[in-house]
């Protein structure tokens, strides 16, 4: 082999190298966006599931609000009941 072909030789293998680093790159970049959108979609769905827990959080204290009300009211009946018993007696 003469000096011309070494350095034929010299190019086509730096060219395929090249050409490597380039597959490569996009391939990383391709997966990198995927990750990202991927992490985004998770990300929106514990929004949405936080939301939720927070619209049932607040259903469950408004009921419990609610019954508080109603023992309340229950134990002011169930008082004045046992205020009309000692007096029956």
């Amino acid at each position: 082999m003469n000096e011309h072909e070494w350095q034929e030789v010299i190019g086509t293998i730096g060219m395929f190298v090249l050409l490597i680093a380039v597959v490569v790159t996009v391939i990383w970049q391709v997966a990198a966006g995927r990750r990202a959108k991927a992490r985004e979609a998770r990300e929106i769905e514990y929004q949405k599931l936080a939301e939720a827990a927070v619209a049932g959080q607040r259903n469950i204290e408004r009921q419990l609000a609610e019954i508080g009300g109603q023992v309340s009211d229950l134990q002011g009946r169930t008082d004045s009941i046992e205020r009309v018993l000692k007096d029956v007696e």
